[in-house]
């Protein structure tokens, strides 16, 4: 579905607000980009609370019980005038090392140091470093999987996508034997993977990850992980180690591990304003990421990177991560049985992340796919994601087939409590009047 209106293309004059511009393509929007456009054309703006965003990729940011008091100042000083280093302050590469080796790495004979880590300003500036260091290979990505990944694997001619399709009958599951065979049968090289995922909230984790690293260990396949939801995790089991799950404690030799994970203070810490975000890998792999950066975008903030190091304490993560485990996990609960209860049907409670990922096809007929869904829903000032942002296709080589995800809908519970009983009852009555 094209966001944009078609380009002139005939040889006829035209109108001075139709200029053609043949130098520049269409850019698609992302799946949020564009449905917070649509309501932005109803009314909405961030500081409306008439709406309900339902539809947000950010946490809410304010203090929540038992966690560490929120950055409110940062001083600048008079270094902070001048560029921060590609690559990052190094204190805030120890620190993230450090962090990595304290909570998952303990008793492991190979640690990462500060030249395992590249800092860079924002996930997406992160993620097209990591993009920009492939060679020409075959790049494994899922269906579904993170909506800005698709004009991400556009726009780099280097590497040739290569879709996995994840069945919702399976709970979206994948295990190693079933990564062994894509990589082996497709001649995949590296594989590109939101883990937890987003939408679908699955979660590698445990024994499975620890195949998953195995298996890219043995074939020689890279595994970009991102890891941006890694502290918003749901199942039982990984709660109990911790309540956070990285491919980090899995890696055998940080060097040689062809293991690259991708997180930062956006979501695990809900700082998302700050843009500042890591790539932790082998050190011949960040240097290549460091060097895309050099040319992409010049790194981030150096007063900010400054005072993130005192986040990256040990102590003080944990402390925020069982305070958003107590508080999302409520509202987690809330919307997974909010929607359930309202006729949507939800194929895998959310493992991690804080999105519910359901279908409409049991609705009645005008809202029973996602796209309806979502219109209807701007109606009521109640934001929504359509599921086919999630069906992640570079360059449309599909040729705009319907989407296997067009009943689907991304649900965030990031917005605050209150904020979602009100979506819900907005919801309810939508349903309730639908033909």
């Amino acid at each position: 579905m094209s966001q944009f209106p078609r380009a002139h293309t005939g040889t006829g004059p035209q109108s001075p607000e139709a200029p053609t511009f043949q130098a520049f393509r269409e850019v698609p929007r992302t799946g949020v980009i564009y449905v917070t456009t649509e309501a932005t054309k109803r009314g909405y703006s961030a500081s409306n609370d008439d709406w309900c965003n339902l539809g947000q990729g950010m946490p809410e940011s304010e203090a929540l019980a038992g966690a560490p008091a929120r950055i409110t100042e940062l001083p600048i000083l008079p270094g902070d005038q001048e560029y921060a280093p590609v690559a990052g302050l190094w204190e805030l590469r120890e620190a993230i090392a450090g962090y990595y080796n304290e909570l998952f790495r303990k008793g492991m004979g190979s640690k990462y140091a500060a030249e395992n880590v590249a800092v860079s300003g924002g996930g997406r500036s992160a993620l097209t470093r990591v993009a920009a260091s492939l060679g020409h290979i075959n790049l494994g990505h899922f269906l579904p999987d993170y909506t800005a990944y698709e004009e991400l694997l556009s726009v780099f001619r280097l590497f040739s996508p290569i879709p996995i399709l994840l069945e919702g009958e399976r709970g979206y599951a994948f295990s190693a034997a079933d990564l062994r065979r894509e990589i082996m049968g497709r001649g995949l090289s590296a594989i590109l993977a939101s883990n937890p995922s987003n939408p679908t909230g699955k979660v590698i984790g445990g024994a499975d990850l620890a195949g998953w690293v195995g298996v890219a260990r043995e074939l020689d396949c890279a595994l970009i992980f991102d890891e941006f939801y890694s502290h918003y995790i749901w199942r039982p089991d990984l709660v109990a180690q911790g309540a956070v799950e990285t491919a980090a404690r899995y890696v055998e030799d940080v060097d040689r591990d062809p293991v690259v994970i991708l997180d930062g203070l956006t979501k695990n810490w809900r700082y998302p304003g700050w843009r500042i975000t890591w790539t932790v890998g082998p050190k011949r792999i960040i240097d290549g990421v460091v060097s895309a950066g050099s040319f992409l975008d010049g790194g981030g903030s150096r007063p900010l990177q400054r005072k993130a190091i005192e986040l990256l304490q040990p102590a003080i993560a944990m402390a925020e991560t069982k305070a958003i485990h107590a508080e999302f996990g409520k509202k987690r609960s809330r919307m997974l049985h909010g929607l359930r209860d309202l006729g949507l049907t939800v194929d895998l409670p959310p493992e991690g992340t804080f999105y519910v990922w359901a279908s409409a096809q049991h609705l009645p007929a005008s809202i029973s796919d996602g796209m309806s869904f979502f219109r209807a829903a701007l109606e009521r000032n109640v934001i929504t994601v359509p599921g086919q942002f999630f069906d992640v296709d570079p360059g449309k080589r599909r040729g705009g087939r319907i989407s296997r995800f067009s009943k689907h809908l991304r649900f965030s519970f990031g917005p605050k409590l209150d904020r979602l009983e009100t979506a819900l009852a907005r919801l309810g009555e939508m349903i309730k009047t639908a033909q």
